[in-house]
């Protein structure tokens, strides 16, 4: 099967699908790349022309309440139907790898090349598994990391969040529990680290100490678990924190950059100036927004 597009974007960022909503450009990746779970918009943000209502989000901390518009997640999910709607994802999931040879765009699953897009120019956002596009070197990148902690005892308290200044667990966003059905006050944890790629495998980085930094981290502060009852002396006991990891997932803190090619442009465009250009793109979307 061989496509002819004059441009394309390659990537599944939320920055790709802005650039690919806005010019109303067809959009390929390997593999969706969701925004983290806790971050959100601005919450003076108007998005009603996607039909979507910015509603405002608050968060306990220790002395303050933050507040957060909606989870990006939710206008990632909005692009890429209205994308998909317009024939513009013309793939979906189904291009598990791609190469990049010039003009041309190839295209496979697991098995066996399943097509080649011929264009004359594509905007590249980055896919982990596309080969053809030279990264720029960088020495030691920092990746941020994001440890997901189920707490089996001691989960029931009213914060959401815990910033620190260490870059090793540097912020904890708590969650009502994704492991039991319905809107449990049991909290589960995701502790955001930031740690150079030398250090990711060494055990004081790692997991584990991710966990134990976290309890000690919420006992400095006051939290304590599980009431046990009184001491001989009438103080009030508590059973310790019980945490397991879920797992450790990890990006680069800063994106990659590529070096531009002859038909392969590298957009430098901020986040912020898209959102800007939403109102007005939305106008050709409106055969899809009048029946939302």
């Amino acid at each position: 099967m061989i496509f002819e597009y004059d441009k394309i974007v390659i990537g599944s960022s939320l920055k790709a699908l802005l650039f690919a909503f806005n010019n109303r450009l067809p959009l390929v990746f390997t593999k969706p790349t969701r925004p983290f779970r806790f971050d959100y918009l601005n919450p003076d943000l108007d998005l009603s022309f996607l039909k979507l209502e910015n509603v405002e989000f608050f968060f306990q901390t220790f002395g303050e309440i933050l507040t957060f518009g909606l989870p990006k997640e939710e206008l990632w999910e909005r692009l890429l139907f209205f994308l998909s709607l317009d024939g513009k994802v013309p793939f979906s999931n189904l291009c598990k790898s791609m190469r990049l040879q010039e003009n041309t765009i190839i295209c496979s699953n697991e098995y066996a090349k399943i097509a080649e897009i011929n264009f004359q120019i594509c905007y590249f956002f980055g896919d982990q598994n596309c080969s053809g596009v030279k990264e720029k070197r960088v020495v030691n990148p920092t990746y941020i990391c994001y440890d997901w902690i189920a707490f089996n005892r001691g989960g029931k308290h009213n914060i959401d969040h815990i910033q620190m200044q260490d870059d090793f667990v540097n912020e904890v966003w708590f969650y009502s529990s994704d492991r039991i059905d319905g809107n449990t006050p049991v909290k589960d944890a995701c502790v955001v680290s930031r740690i150079k790629k030398e250090d990711i495998l060494d055990f004081d980085f790692s997991e584990t100490m991710a966990r134990f930094k976290l309890i000690s981290e919420m006992e400095t502060r006051g939290m304590k678990g599980v009431f046990n009852g009184y001491g001989p002396t009438g103080k009030p006991k508590h059973y310790k924190f019980r945490t397991t990891t879920i797992t450790r997932t990890k990006c680069r803190e800063k994106e990659a950059s590529w070096e531009e090619q002859d038909a392969i442009k590298i957009p430098k465009l901020k986040e912020q100036d898209l959102l800007k250009d939403l109102p007005s793109a939305c106008v050709g979307y409106d055969r899809f927004l009048k029946y939302l």
